[in-house]
């Protein structure tokens, strides 16, 4: 019950219900589409979307505020990959909210000239470019647990890689491979190389939820605007589910602040 009353009392929490909702919709309205229902039912869950897409963008003003603060707490981090990423994430986030706003006020007509495909794309864009370095971060965070899952865990591992006996290492017991037979032979060597690095993997993931929450909830989010922006055509089906996936995913960092992946 406290965790409810902390989520509850949260505007980003929020914001995130009405995600859910609002990606549920999207693939309710395509799954009905697909299974022939009537239009009148597709036209109500058409009409509760861009309801819950205006609430959000309603409880979303004011937030380039936000994403600018973090951009300036991002500035000070030690680690230059981190800051670098992080920082220019913080500084897409603040323009995308801004073009966001900006839609908001077209939509409900304070803005009626507006031109709200352009500006669409343009929020896009700057979410687009903000996920992908959030896709780096994640994917740099991992390159080096799993360097130090190596070195605690499997240090003497990948003798066998770089120490293995050939001719140029003084060592002639075993005549050189002829250029035929080369590839065939490395290849369980790379086979045993792979399965060693998807292992590590599988350990640094299972053992930072955080990470491994905020990897997945990129990697579903990054389809959006991909489709939107027409980059990378998915279908409504597909970006509801990955909106509602990703949705879901964020409110579990709410509730439980642990799974949040910091800083």
């Amino acid at each position: 019950m406290d965790s409810w009353v902390r989520f509850s009392s949260q505007s980003q929490a929020k914001e995130r219900v009405f995600r859910a909702a609002q990606y549920a919709c999207t693939l309710l309205g395509y799954t009905l589409q697909k299974g022939g229902s009537g239009v009148q039912l597709l036209k109500m869950v058409k009409q509760l979307e861009t309801h819950m897409s205006l609430t959000r963008k309603l409880m979303r003003l004011g937030n380039s505020a936000e994403a600018v603060e973090a951009a300036k707490r991002a500035v000070h981090l030690s680690d230059s990959v981190l800051r670098l990423c992080l920082t220019v994430a913080h500084l897409n986030k603040a323009m995308y909210f801004a073009c966001d706003n900006v839609l908001w006020a077209g939509k409900v007509g304070l803005l009626p000239k507006l031109d709200q495909d352009k500006w669409s794309q343009r929020s896009f864009r700057y979410y687009l470019f903000a996920l992908m370095l959030n896709l780096t971060r994640d994917a740099y965070e991992i390159r080096l647990l799993m360097e130090r899952e190596a070195r605690t865990s499997h240090g003497g591992s990948n003798a066998t890689w770089t120490s293995s006996p050939s001719p140029e290492n003084g060592d002639l017991s075993h005549p050189h491979p002829s250029s035929s037979s080369f590839p065939v032979a490395i290849l369980p060597l790379l086979s045993e190389r792979f399965g060693r690095q998807f292992h590590l993997l599988g350990t640094v993931l299972r053992s930072n939820p955080p990470l491994l929450l905020d990897l997945l909830k990129n990697a579903c989010d990054v389809f959006i605007p991909l489709d939107r922006l027409g980059i990378y055509p998915t279908g409504q089906g597909f970006v509801g589910a990955c909106g509602l996936a990703s949705s879901v995913l964020s409110i579990l960092t709410i509730v439980h602040p642990w799974l949040k992946l910091k800083p």
